[in-house]
């Protein structure tokens, strides 16, 4: 009998040809942007992360000149790591952000304004453990823009969470960086494919201009 899942012709463009549309109430979504990925000599400092962050600075200038909401990550754990369980184990580097460290901290010119919630997290999704969603279902938000790092790690797992808990997840590819451009290019385009969409820092403004203009 043929095997109905597989054809000597793969359709994948049919195959992952959906697309989503942002919402009329977006917001922005900024995943870990702390020192531990931009400063040299750091285990887990990303080539392109200094760039990217520049990028996240303009998007959130472009949210905040709109009155949209600004979100913000970052990753705190107790001594010994207990509150990180396995994730904690398999990734030394994480023994960084033990505690209140400059390593977790949030760097100059990238900071959260008096009035914009900053959820700290364990694990890779800024969903898992937080009050993230009832936080975005409170206020009405259905679209995430989402920035951060890393783009195969924090980045991918809160995007696929945020289609997950029914919001639409737009992944702004400048404004995430991996450790290599063939780890953060092979992610985007698999997030791109079935779980996200993905655009780039110089579209969003527009796109949130349409928003606010079909909101109304």
């Amino acid at each position: 009998m043929p095997n109905p899942l597989r054809s000597d012709v793969a359709d994948w463009d049919t195959a992952f040809a959906g697309r989503l549309e942002p919402g009329t109430s977006p917001a922005l979504l900024l995943v870990d942007p702390v020192r531990a990925y931009v400063q040299p000599g750091s285990p887990l400092h990303l080539p392109s992360g200094e760039a990217a962050l520049e990028r996240m600075a303009d998007l959130a200038a472009a949210f905040r000149a709109r009155s949209l909401p600004v979100i913000w990550t970052g990753v705190r754990y107790k001594e010994g790591g207990a509150d990180g369980g396995h994730f904690f184990r398999k990734v030394p580097a994480l023994e960084l952000f033990v505690g209140e460290t400059e390593a977790g901290s949030f760097p100059e010119g990238l900071q959260p304004a008096q009035d914009e919630p900053v959820f700290i997290k364990q694990y890779p999704s800024a969903f898992f453990g937080t009050q993230l969603d009832s936080w975005l279902k409170e206020r009405g938000v259905d679209t995430l823009y989402i920035g951060g790092f890393s783009t195969s790690g924090c980045v991918r797992a809160s995007a696929l969470d945020a289609l997950q808990y029914g919001f639409i997840p737009m992944t702004v590819a400048d404004a995430c960086a991996d450790r290599d451009d063939e780890l953060h290019g092979s992610n985007l385009r698999d997030l791109g494919a079935k779980y996200s969409e993905i655009v780039m820092a110089a579209q969003v403004p527009a796109q949130l201009d349409s928003a606010q203009g079909n909101g109304t």
